[in-house]
């Protein structure tokens, strides 16, 4: 392991994702042990040698987070045993982000508490996507890159959709900027769902603001995890005489029961992003799609071990989209 090139190490959260974005960058990924002792304990150990070298871990910490969180910060701390000079945690999806604030009383601020255990495990560098809150970003206090999906999006409902008769949807409020983006760069409208959540993965009453008849909707969102909420979206939807139901999601869980949720919905396209493995039982579903953002964090991984700017790869999208 010479030179200047960036070095890869991947977890095993997602095999397929790091070697695809292995193959873009033209790299082998680094030699390494990962197994697990009979009561679930990780075990890893590195053939390589890393002394002074840049190094990427590729490991979303997608279920079972608990314990592809546990093994990252392995990974980290075998790492910097090594004497590596920089270790950068690539994490597609970043687990955790939705308890990113005291929810109650007596509640942790979970999204807080991971970025502390993967700092003081010794990662000096974070590239994710699509966060469900922006304000994790500050819970690190080191550097955060944040991709977003939309640019592969955008590309794929432009050569897929009719953009006259198509109009975007966010599911709840909390997503309305980010949707806004998106259909500012379509040059199409936007519509929401106004969403009472009684308790997490539950839903309550869903009220739509705009007009959807006679349109192909776009729901479009950063994650699925029991469906039960996007699902209730595309069947009022279609109640509200919408042509054709569409979801673009960034990380598709799809937990218990969504994939015969999914199933049994209105939608007629269910695109989402590699950033997580599909279950088998979602693959098989004739209507979903997955499209690949490898390329896209192969190029991010390329600019940041040569200093090039990150921006050029998403800052013509408007402001609005950071803080959505």
């Amino acid at each position: 392991m010479n030179g200047n090139h960036p070095v890869l190490l991947c977890g095993s959260a997602h095999p397929a994702f790091s070697e695809a974005v292995a193959k873009a960058l033209g790299l082998p990924t680094l030699n390494i042990t990962n197994q697990r002792f009979a009561d679930g304990e990780v075990r890893v150990e590195l053939h390589d040698n890393v002394r002074n070298r840049d190094v990427f871990i590729l490991q979303p910490t997608c279920p079972p987070v608990n314990d592809n969180v546990m093994e990252l910060a392995l990974l980290v701390d075998m790492l910097n045993r090594s004497s590596v000079r920089r270790i950068t945690a690539v994490m597609p999806y970043y687990g955790y982000a939705r308890q990113d604030r005291k929810a109650a009383a007596r509640a942790p601020i979970s999204a807080k508490l991971v970025a502390d255990l993967l700092t003081a495990a010794g990662v000096q560098h974070v590239l994710t996507m699509d966060l469900h809150a922006m304000q994790i970003q500050g819970f690190f206090d080191i550097p955060v890159d944040h991709l977003y999906a939309s640019p592969v999006f955008e590309k794929d409902i432009r050569q897929t959709h009719n953009l006259d008769e198509t109009i975007v949807v966010s599911p709840d409020a909390g997503g309305v900027g980010r949707a806004r983006a998106l259909a500012r760069r379509l040059s199409v409208p936007l519509a929401m769902m106004d969403k009472r959540r009684p308790e997490p993965n539950k839903v309550g009453e869903l009220r739509l603001v705009g007009n959807v008849k006679g349109k192909s909707c776009i729901v479009f969102d950063d994650m699925v995890d029991t469906g039960g909420t996007i699902a209730a979206v595309a069947e009022v939807l279609k109640k509200k005489g919408a042509s054709r139901v569409s979801a673009y999601v960034t990380h598709g869980l799809f937990s218990g029961s969504a994939p015969e949720r999914l199933k049994d919905s209105a939608f007629d396209e269910f695109v989402v992003t590699d950033s997580v493995p599909l279950r088998p039982e979602v693959l098989q579903l004739g209507f979903v799609r997955q499209v690949t953002v490898a390329p896209y964090f192969a190029e991010a991984i390329r600019r940041i071990s040569t200093g090039d700017s990150l921006s050029a790869l998403y800052e013509d999208f408007p402001e609005e989209i950071a803080i959505s």
